[in-house]
């Protein structure tokens, strides 16, 4: 790959990654709940995830989504119902001081935000775009889907910590009960307003 395409492909993904969605809702909210190390592991999960869907992408499963439009929308059906309860449960988390010394309740899991990937639009429109956009023919195939791999790894990683840590740095500023309850439900609408868009996409 030559310099301009990595270059380009990093701008594309870059742009994509930190635009708000379902994870970097997941991200700022579980930051400001729980703080930052004990949110990594959702962040892991949801790279592993976009690891996984680019993958897919660019071995051919996701064409299934194309010839078969009954399974992208079984998807999106899926895709809204766990956003929405992933907004259940950010709206009624319990009220939670961030204090080192305090047990927070359990985080949202590693393996949950690997498993929303699948059913997040966002995560197939970023594997599938890049494959098409990126990719290039020929012998040249497998260097050009690792050197995607590596960059939206470096990408989402960036990305998420960046929304990880405002969120830590809103937690901390959530002193009051009533603070913490109104963000918790501003995050909730929030994601629960990423179900449209995964209708119009």
């Amino acid at each position: 790959m030559t310099a301009s395409l990595i270059f380009s492909l990093s701008t594309f993904m870059f742009i994509s990654a930190i635009t708000p969605g379902p994870n970097n809702m997941l991200l700022t909210s579980s930051g400001a709940n729980f703080g930052l190390c004990r949110s990594l592991i959702l962040l892991l999960g949801i790279v592993l995830g976009m690891q996984t869907v680019l993958l897919l992408s660019a071995f051919g499963i996701a064409a299934l989504l194309l010839v078969y439009p009954a399974i992208h929308t079984g998807l999106k059906v899926l895709g809204s119902l766990y956003l929405l309860w992933l907004a259940w449960k950010t709206v009624t988390a319990q009220y939670k001081r961030l204090e080192a010394t305090q047990s927070l309740g359990i985080p949202i899991k590693g393996h949950q935000g690997w498993l929303l990937q699948f059913l997040n639009p966002k995560a197939w429109m970023m594997g599938l775009g890049a494959i098409s956009s990126y990719s290039l023919a020929g012998d040249l195939y497998i260097h050009s889907i690792l050197v995607i791999s590596v960059v939206m790894l470096l990408c989402n990683t960036v990305t998420g910590m960046i929304w990880l840590i405002l969120g830590a740095m809103i937690g901390r500023l959530l002193k009051s009960r009533t603070a913490w309850f109104t963000f918790n439900i501003v995050m909730g609408l929030l994601t629960a307003a990423c179900v449209p868009l995964i209708w119009i996409s």
